[in-house]
């Protein structure tokens, strides 16, 4: 089994902090072996982000770190979504937020568009966790972790004060249709 994840956003929309804990989720908690990559652009915030996770059960499946073939992606704003088309399998799994994207030029891929900043903003009063209701979404649609895990991974890697509206938010995407 070997996953291939892209997370692509923008600087502000917490790609980098989804990445991290979906990769611990995945490793520390599930014994899978998870290899990652971040990389983002040197504005503080506005420019892109992309997190490429490649997951497996085996070792010998981690060829490379960088995602060549997309079974997950996830655009939270529409910075190259042509471009990332050509790393997306036929079959991919594709999650984009409406709030920010409108169209997207994917035909063959199994595609989900929700207004992750919006449902964020009703269910937990700020949009800066969009990306626990997108990764709530993912969860929920591909079976590709479970959400026990990636609430211990939370629980680990952001502070306690957080901790509450950040589950709040992976729960609310937990329940898109």
């Amino acid at each position: 089994m070997k996953i291939e994840i892209l997370l692509v956003g923008r600087g502000g929309q917490g790609i980098l902090l989804l990445g991290r804990v979906l990769g611990v989720a995945m490793s520390k908690y599930a014994n899978l072996y998870v290899t990652g990559v971040e990389s983002y652009a040197s504005e503080t915030r506005g420019g892109e982000s992309r997190v490429d996770l490649i997951v497996s059960d085996k070792s010998e499946e981690m060829d490379y770190v960088k995602v060549l073939n997309a079974d997950i992606a996830l655009f939270m704003y529409p910075y190259n979504l042509v471009k990332y088309s050509e790393v997306l399998k036929r079959d991919a799994y594709v999650f984009i937020n409406s709030t920010f994207v409108k169209e997207h030029p994917y035909t063959t891929q199994k595609v989900f568009m929700r207004p992750y900043n919006e449902v964020a903003e009703k269910v937990a009063g700020t949009s800066r966790v969009a990306n626990m209701v997108a990764l709530g979404h993912i969860i929920a649609k591909t079976g590709v972790q479970k959400a026990e895990y990636v609430e211990k991974a939370l629980k680990e890697i952001i502070s306690e004060n957080l901790y509450d509206v950040n589950v709040k938010a992976l729960r609310a995407g937990l329940e898109l249709d």
